[in-house]
C-alpha cells in the first residue's frame, strides 16, 4: 500500500510561485508513475504534470512552460514547482502514483488559491 501526503499549497498572488510536495510511504517502485491532477468544483479531475521512472514528463497544455515536475526516488517524493501562477491555476492539486502492475493511489489534495 501507499500513502501520499501533499503539502505546499496557500494563498498567492497572480504571478507568484509555489512549490507543492507529496511525500510517499509504502512501496514506490522506482518505475512507477508519478503525477499532479488538480480539480475545480464543477470541473472534472484533470492531469497537470506526470514523470515516469526513466523521468520523462508530460504536461497539460495549460502549465506548458510554468510548472515543472520532479521526483526524488530516494525520499519517495514528487514535487510540483508552479510559476507564473494564474487566477484559473486555483484548484485542489492532487498528487497521484502508478504502480506498473496497475494500482493507483491519491493523495489527500492540497488547495492552491490565486488571487485574481
Amino acid at each position: 500500500q501507499v500513502q501520499l501526503v501533499e503539502s505546499g499549497g496557500g494563498l498567492v498572488q497572480p504571478g507568484e510561485s509555489l512549490r507543492l510536495s507529496c511525500a510517499a510511504s509504502g512501496t514506490i517502485l522506482p518505475n512507477s508513475e508519478m503525477g499532479w491532477y488538480r480539480q475545480t468544483p464543477g470541473k472534472q479531475l484533470e492531469l497537470v504534470a506526470r514523470i515516469t521512472g526513466s523521468y520523462e514528463t508530460d504536461y497539460a497544455h495549460f502549465v506548458q512552460g510554468r510548472f515543472t515536475i520532479f521526483r526524488d526516488n530516494a525520499k519517495k517524493a514528487v514535487y510540483l514547482q508552479m510559476s507564473s501562477l494564474k487566477a484559473e491555476d486555483t484548484a485542489v492539486y492532487f498528487c497521484h502514483v502508478q504502480w506498473p502492475s496497475g494500482p493507483q493511489f491519491w493523495g489527500q489534495g492540497t488547495q492552491v488559491i490565486v488571487l485574481s
